[in-house]
């Protein structure tokens, strides 16, 4: 088997999150008791206990779905005896999985990704005044009936990328909230079997968060990034780096650009990827690979019943 493993986004965390695996394991425990230090913050005790509206927002969301991802790979070091280092092929993150990915694989101190995490939450947030941004998924259409669809739509002033390629017929574009209502309409007109807004407090991943990408310029020329152990997918390229400065410049260039998930998958399985592993909150990126390619084995690991199970396997 070649294994890759991949770590989720924005929208797979949810009230409860990583209790099952504090509960279970020392290990756990320590990596979340580190990101509560980190960020001055017991974010660990949102993450068990909600509200989900105070879990959901951006600047805290980003940082605990790390935590859980982080926790899960420190639980599969310790009790399974498997390591990213000798097990991986690639690793790759959809958006700010891309961090948990870099934390995974050395490139980054869990602290540090959690604080970045935590700055970009707070200036992805503060880039677009609330109300302004939209970003809505048009399914049924591919990604260069989308790039029609949001060139159509972007006119007087008004924003409309794509943000998300994330498998065949699975598209999410993002901009002014006028702009993105009238590309609805338009894919709706080029086939889309469904278009709708997305419950987002945001426009991620297009030119409208290009003051967030200056934020994190400065706050990642603060911070020390390693060569990563496993080759990372970039989100930016969907290919692979492991050079410390390449892999600040698409961090940043991350923010504002295109999330190029289906692409990534795909240089995965061409490189010899059969299992595709997600690592923790959720199976978002487990339900896209197998739209992506019908041949990848697709796993989750978020509980402590997922890691036994897949320890037994291995």
């Amino acid at each position: 088997m070649s294994w890759a493993y991949v770590f989720p986004g924005q929208g797979s965390q949810a009230v409860g999150m990583g209790k099952d695996l504090a509960g279970a394991f020392p290990e756990a425990r320590e990596i979340f008791a580190e990101v509560n230090e980190a960020l001055k913050q017991n974010l660990s005790k949102l993450m068990f206990e909600g509200p989900a509206d105070e879990l959901t927002l951006t600047e805290n969301a980003q940082s605990a779905l790390m935590a859980v991802s982080m926790a899960v790979i420190k639980v599969l070091e310790v009790q399974g005896k498997i390591s990213i280092r000798n097990t991986a092929r690639y690793v790759a993150g959809h958006s700010l999985g891309e961090y948990s990915a870099l934390a995974a694989t050395g490139s980054l101190t869990l602290s540090n990704a959690a604080r970045l995490l935590k700055t970009r939450g707070q200036a992805m947030q503060k880039a677009v005044p609330v109300g302004e941004g939209a970003m809505a998924a048009l399914i049924g259409l591919d990604v260069d009936q989308a790039l029609e669809v949001a060139g159509d739509t972007s006119d007087d002033g008004q924003v409309c990328a794509v943000a998300n390629d994330n498998a065949p017929g699975q598209v999410v574009v993002s901009g002014h909230r006028t702009a993105v209502e009238r590309a609805i309409k338009l894919a709706k007109g080029k086939g889309a079997k469904r278009a709708m807004l997305l419950p987002v407090s945001a426009p991620f991943h297009c030119p409208l968060m290009k003051p967030a990408a200056t934020v994190m310029a400065e706050a990642l020329a603060e911070v020390d990034v390693q060569s990563p152990a496993v080759p990372v997918i970039a989100n930016v390229t969907a290919s692979s780096v492991i050079d410390p400065i390449e892999i600040r410049r698409l961090l940043i260039e991350q923010v504002t650009a295109m999330v190029r998930w289906r692409e990534s998958v795909n240089l995965m399985t061409e490189a010899g990827v059969d299992t595709l592993i997600e690592v923790g909150a959720g199976k978002v990126l487990t339900g896209l690979a197998k739209r992506i390619s019908g041949d990848l084995t697709a796993i989750s690991l978020q509980t402590p019943q997922d890691i036994e199970d897949f320890v037994k396997r291995s």
